[in-house]
């Protein structure tokens, strides 16, 4: 293996304070020691509300973009937690893919080439063969808007049984059979599910070969899957990370969380020497 390992690690927005603006962000995501930063779009009404912004806002954002240096690559799209494809409601269907329909033309403003949707037929009302079906009808149609955009929506790995490792979104992915879908999991989320159903970690990322577009860095522990600091859980960042460059992946994002702490900015700190230490140490030297 060629011991030189160039990549990019990303920043996910939600982990500085949601008052400061994205130029801002930009500009703290750079002084951390990250690449570039992840947008988010959850299902807030104030994060939604960005999917209306004007040709004036997408040209700010853009400006801040090339004045600050740093890029938005990728966009973690969980607004359709609250609105999802599958819903049994023909309205909350409808509002889902109205969200995902705008993302997609965001992305496409934007210049982001990649949207992580969420892997959820269903979160607040149970799964069942309706919202699974109504998932896969509307995921097709969601591919097919973003081929024509050129952004590739790419799975995350969640914490729900419909869609928590690689290998389930890969069914979804030889369904649908386009380069426009693939896979983006997230580390904490595949190592809790690993370890929940007595599974190899490896031989399941190894399923996502040719797939797989990115990667959240994310710690968890058996059962809890947000605000672990890092180094308090049991992922395997160094193994993990490993395994995934031997895939060819070498974009990835510290997902991680503000909660309020005023030594925020040393946090982000912290967290990307912790990430490109790890990844360092599973992959020789690193540029």
């Amino acid at each position: 293996m060629n011991t030189t390992f160039k990549y990019k690690l990303g920043l996910y927005e939600k982990s500085m304070p949601p008052e400061i603006g994205i130029h801002e962000k930009l500009k703290e995501t750079r002084k951390a020691g990250f690449d570039f930063m992840e947008l988010s779009i959850d299902e807030t009404d104030e994060k939604l509300a960005r999917l209306k912004w004007d040709r004036e806002e997408r040209r700010k954002v853009s400006h801040a973009i090339w004045e600050s240096g740093v890029p938005i690559k990728t966009l973690c799209l969980s607004g359709n937690r609250k609105y999802p494809l599958g819903s049994e409601s023909p309205a909350v269907r409808k509002r889902g893919m109205e969200i995902m329909e705008d993302a997609i033309q965001l992305a496409g403003d934007l210049g982001i080439r990649i949207i992580q949707i969420a892997g959820y037929d269903e979160y607040y009302a149970p799964s069942n063969s309706t919202t699974r079906t109504n998932f896969e009808k509307n995921l097709k149609e969601a591919v097919e808007l973003a081929s024509r955009e050129g952004v590739i929506l790419a799975f995350e790995t969640m914490e729900t049984d419909f869609l928590n490792t690689v290998s389930k979104a890969m069914e979804h992915i030889h369904r649908i059979d386009s380069p426009y879908l693939q896979i983006y999991p997230d580390i904490g989320n595949i190592s809790n599910a690993a370890l929940a159903d007595g599974h190899s970690l490896t031989l399941d990322i190894a399923a996502g070969r040719g797939h797989m577009a990115a990667m959240h860095l994310k710690e968890t522990l058996p059962g809890r899957y947000r605000e672990i600091p890092y180094g308090t859980g049991h992922v395997n960042f160094q193994k993990t990370v490993g395994i995934v460059r031997e895939l060819g992946v070498s974009l990835f994002v510290g997902e991680f969380w503000y909660t309020g702490s005023s030594n925020w900015r040393e946090d982000l700190s912290r967290a990307a020497d912790f990430l490109r230490t790890a990844i360092r140490n599973s992959t020789g030297e690193v540029i």
